[in-house]
């Protein structure tokens, strides 16, 4: 049995980490068709530094959120809207990390639209793909 932190008990519910796979994948997903189209794919220290802000906000925001909480954990229509709610969130958090020096590809508005709402649709696509397959 997975052993869960005193601090996030009752934020998080085994029962619901395996949507973190399908909801980072589509973090990932996202920020690296971006960049194979921006013709930025390749190197791995840069790539980890376009995944690290996005990745650094859904740490902080998930269990802020609860996006794996029981709740997430029963039903697409509770996990759909707390992994939406989540990487709202998140995502504020990314562009606020990706704003700062330390960070590479700077804060464009289209990226800003683009990667909140790809990002945001793929994991809801992907909660209600997960609860149509395992029922």
């Amino acid at each position: 049995m997975l052993a869960i932190p005193t601090a996030l008990e009752g934020r998080i519910e085994a029962n619901a980490l395996p949507l973190a796979i399908g909801d980072l994948l589509a973090i990932i997903a996202v920020l690296t068709y971006g960049m194979v189209d921006h013709n930025t794919f390749g190197d791995p220290g840069y790539m980890a530094m376009v995944y690290a802000p996005f990745v650094i906000g859904w740490l902080v925001a998930f269990p802020l959120i609860g996006a794996y909480s029981a709740g997430a954990a029963e039903s697409a229509k509770a996990a759909i809207p707390l992994g939406i709610r989540a990487w709202v969130l998140a995502a504020l958090v990314g562009f606020a990390l990706r704003w700062t020096s330390l960070f590479p590809g700077g804060l464009a508005p289209v990226f800003v639209a683009i990667t909140l709402v790809l990002i945001g649709a793929l994991i809801g696509v992907w909660r209600w793909g997960f609860f149509k397959i395992t029922g």
